[in-house]
């Protein structure tokens, strides 16, 4: 009798797994958020809640590799909640593009969270498509006690010496550092959104009538910006100057700083190597950030008293921004998959 060799089993093992393992489920769009507060439903909501509940995800599907069980409803559309910080992110998406479960081909990827804003950009319970997302990690970093006098911060480009030393790629290139959007893509869902009426409240009413400048005292509305991805939450005016000056480095002044959120870059870094090996199209990623609070502090407060008071659910517009992620997000969602005949194989433009 001829005996088979470790690597005879597991050939046998993989053709037996072929044979019976069903055809992979197509997605038409997946939906990622970063954090849940408690359940998935029927509680205090995080960013997950109101597409679970208002998208029909009824079907959970159990997802160990990953950060928490995934969820999908009869249209074909997937939720995957990948926690928070660049770390669970990058590796919650990389293992559901690795998850043979799937047909990712042609699925768009539709990133909903909330963010900080920038006043002068926007105000609360605004949401924005983001047209770059830029790393705010990777760098070099000198103590504030410590910088030199003619420095304007102490966080330098990594592989430079300077702050913003030209000229701006080193031999790390932008791998990480800096993710375009698709335009045209980001542009259509931008005029298909735009007029959308937010929610607005007497209280976050009152609180942006406390900053100066006609875009923090606007009802909340849809615009587009920049997106700068770091997994500190910072705060302050004197650090969102150091936003603006590196979103205008990082993308050669093609984008302008709107928002900061946590999460992003890992998860388009993850996307961008599955794209790499054929398992998804980069060309179909939207990043949509909606305002829950101002990135800054108000006229008569500190950095540090405002930071105070800047607390999860407790943001001075954090149930708005929820739902104005979803309320904005859910329109591009529903178009892509009622015209799915169209858009498989078409990206939509304007």
């Amino acid at each position: 009798m001829r005996l088979l060799t470790a690597s005879s089993l597991l050939f046998a093992a993989s053709c037996l797994f072929a044979q019976g393992s069903p055809k992979p489920i197509e997605i038409k769009v997946v939906v990622v958020n970063m954090f849940e507060v408690g359940n998935d439903t029927g509680d205090v909501p995080g960013e997950y809640q109101y597409w679970v509940e208002r998208e029909h995800l009824d079907t959970v599907l159990p997802f160990p590799e990953g950060y928490h069980d995934l969820r999908m409803n009869k249209d074909g559309v997937l939720g995957v909640l990948t926690g928070v910080g660049t770390a669970r992110a990058s590796a919650t998406i990389m293992a559901l593009g690795r998850d043979p479960r799937f047909d990712l081909t042609h699925a768009y990827f539709v990133v909903a969270g909330i963010a900080g804003i920038d006043p002068a950009m926007g105000s609360l319970g605004s949401a924005v498509w983001s047209d770059y997302v830029v790393d705010g990690d990777l760098a070099h970093e000198i103590d504030a006690r410590e910088i030199p006098k003619e420095w304007s911060t102490g966080y330098v480009p990594l592989g430079k010496s300077t702050p913003y030393e030209q000229p701006r790629t080193a031999r790390f290139g932008d791998d990480g550092n800096v993710y375009q959007l698709n335009p045209s893509l980001v542009d259509w869902a931008f005029q298909m959104t735009k007029d959308i009426k937010l929610e607005d409240t007497p209280g976050i009413a009152e609180r942006r009538q406390q900053f100066e400048g006609a875009a923090a005292k606007r009802p909340p509305f849809v615009l587009r910006g920049g997106n700068l991805s770091a997994s500190t939450f910072w705060h302050g005016k004197l650090m969102n100057q150091w936003a603006h000056d590196w979103v205008k480095y990082q993308t050669d002044g093609k984008s302008t700083y709107a928002v900061c959120g946590m999460e992003d870059t890992g998860t388009l870094q993850s996307l961008a190597w599955l794209a790499r090996s054929g398992k998804v199209d980069l060309k179909r990623v939207l990043v949509l950030r909606t305002a829950s609070n101002y990135d800054q502090q108000r006229p008569g407060k500190t950095a540090a008293e405002s930071l105070a008071e800047t607390k999860i659910r407790q943001y001075s517009a954090y149930l708005p921004s929820l739902d104005s992620a979803y309320r904005v997000g859910h329109v591009v969602v529903d178009d892509l998959v009622a015209n799915w005949s169209k858009t498989r194989d078409n990206i939509p433009s304007r």
